[in-house]
C-alpha cells in the first residue's frame, strides 16, 4: 500500500494552506470581534480562488469545476479547515446535488453556482426534526399546477448569503408497519421569491461571522419547474449527491486539530517554568504525544474513506467513524492545547480559545455523534441479520 501524496496532491495542499495563511487568517481576529465578514473582503476571497482555478473544485470540468476527486477534495477541505469557517466559506464549494439540475436549471442554478455569480444553501433541518429528516414538518402539497410550500427551517449555513435554497420537504406520507412515513422531495427556491423569508438565526457560541438562519416559508408557491430530482424522489438525490458531505467536517476537524496542535507544540518548547521548557515535563510531552497521535489516526481514517469513494468502494461505516472520530479528536485535542496554554488559553488574546469553543458544534451537525455510531452499529449488525 501506499499512503504518500501524488505530486500534484502535493500542490493542492501546499496551494490551499498557502492561500488560506495570506487571505484568511489577517482577517480572523476582526471577523470574531464583529461577528460579520465585511462584503468587500468576501468578494476578493472569491475573486481571488476563481483565479486560482480553485472555485466549485468539487465539481466535473465538464460543468467548468476543477474536477478534483474525493480524495484530493478532502485534501482541499483539510486545509480550509485551519481557517475560520466565515471567511473559508467564500472559498467556493457549492453543493455536490445541483448536478441533479437539469435542463434549464443548469442554466439558471447549476453553472452560475459554478462560475461563482450565485451561492446556494442547503436547507433540510427544522425546529422539530433535526437528525429525523423523515420528521420534517415543512411541507409542499399540489394546488392547481403548482407546488404550495408551508412550514420552518433552522439552522442553515450560509443562508445569510445565499442567492437561492436547495429546500427538502414532505410533500406526502406512506402508512408502514413502522408508522407513518413522509414523502420528501427537494426544491429550489429563489431569495426573495414571493412567500419566503430568510431571517437571522441564533447567535452561536461557535464559528462566528458563519451565520445560521430561519427560513420561512408561507403558502410560497412554486411551479413544477423548481423541483430538483423527481417528486417523492428528495431521498435517492440526497444519497446519490450528498454521500460524502460527512468527511467534509471530519477533515477539517483534522486541518483545525493540526493547526491547534503547531500552536501547542510551539508554545511547550517555547513556555518556561521551574527552569526549562515545560515540554520536558511529562505531563505536557506526553499530552503533546497523544494529541499528534490521534490527529494522525484521524487524517489516515478520513483519507481512507475519500479513498474508497474514488474505488467505488462503500463506504457509509467508514465515513461515519472519519466524522465521529474526527470530530471527538478536535474536541480533546482543543481542550489539551488550551491546557497547556494555561489561563492564556482561555484569553481572547490568543486564537486557542476560539479554536476550542468552534470544536463543539462539529459533533452536532452533518449528523451527531450519537447517529454516527448508529450507522456504524447498523452497517456492521444487518450483515449478520441482526
Amino acid at each position: 500500500m501506499h499512503f504518500g501524496l501524488t505530486d500534484e496532491q502535493e500542490m493542492i495542499v501546499a496551494t490551499v494552506r498557502d492561500f488560506v495563511e495570506r487571505e484568511i487568517y489577517p482577517h480572523e481576529a476582526a471577523v470574531e470581534r464583529s461577528g460579520e465578514v465585511p462584503q468587500e473582503i468576501a468578494q476578493e476571497i472569491k475573486r481571488k480562488v476563481i483565479g486560482l482555478g480553485f472555485y466549485a473544485c468539487n465539481f466535473p470540468e465538464e460543468v467548468g469545476g476543477a474536477g478534483l476527486g474525493h480524495l484530493d477534495f478532502a485534501l482541499v477541505e483539510r486545509e480550509l479547515g485551519r481557517g475560520s469557517m466565515a471567511l473559508t466559506h467564500f472559498f467556493g464549494r457549492p453543493q455536490n446535488i445541483l448536478m441533479a439540475c437539469e435542463g434549464d436549471q443548469r442554466d439558471r442554478y447549476l453553472l452560475p453556482a459554478v462560475r461563482g455569480e450565485r451561492m446556494d444553501a442547503l436547507a433540510m433541518t427544522e425546529p422539530d426534526a433535526g437528525s429525523d429528516v423523515r420528521g420534517m414538518k415543512t411541507t409542499a402539497r399540489r394546488d392547481g399546477g403548482d407546488w404550495v410550500l408551508n412550514g420552518t427551517k433552522h439552522f442553515i449555513s450560509g443562508a445569510d448569503h445565499a442567492d437561492f435554497f436547495i429546500v427538502f420537504v414532505a410533500t406526502g406520507e406512506d402508512q408502514t408497519a413502522h408508522g407513518p412515513k413522509k414523502r420528501i422531495s427537494c426544491f429550489l427556491v429563489d431569495r426573495g421569491h414571493p412567500g419566503f423569508i430568510v431571517r437571522a438565526g441564533y447567535d452561536s457560541v461557535s464559528h462566528r461571522g458563519y451565520k445560521n438562519c430561519i427560513l420561512e416559508f408561507d403558502d410560497c408557491r412554486l411551479p413544477d419547474a423548481q423541483l430538483l430530482g423527481e417528486v417523492d424522489g428528495g431521498f435517492a438525490v440526497m444519497n446519490e449527491w450528498l454521500y460524502a458531505t460527512r468527511i467534509t467536517v471530519a477533515t477539517m476537524s483534522v486541518g483545525r486539530a493540526r493547526r491547534v496542535f503547531d500552536l501547542a507544540l510551539a508554545h511547550a518548547a517555547e513556555r518556561r517554568q521551574f527552569g526549562q521548557p515545560i515540554g520536558r515535563f511529562q505531563g505536557v510531552s506526553f499530552q503533546i504525544a497523544d494529541m499528534i497521535t490521534e490527529i494522525d489516526a484521524s487524517d489516515w481514517l478520513t483519507l481512507s474513506s475519500a479513498w474508497r469513494l474514488d474505488q467505488g468502494l462503500p463506504a457509509n461505516r467508514e465515513i461515519a467513524s472519519a466524522k465521529l472520530y474526527a470530530t471527538e479528536m478536535l474536541a480533546r485535542v482543543t481542550d489539551a492545547a488550551l491546557q497547556i496554554h494555561g489561563g492564556m488559553g482561555l484569553m481572547s488574546d490568543l486564537p486557542i480559545e476560539r479554536f476550542w469553543r468552534d470544536a463543539r458544534v462539529e459533533r452536532i451537525w452533518d449528523g451527531t455523534s450519537e447517529i454516527q455510531r448508529h450507522i456504524i452499529g447498523r452497517e456492521l449488525l444487518r450483515p449478520l441479520g441482526s
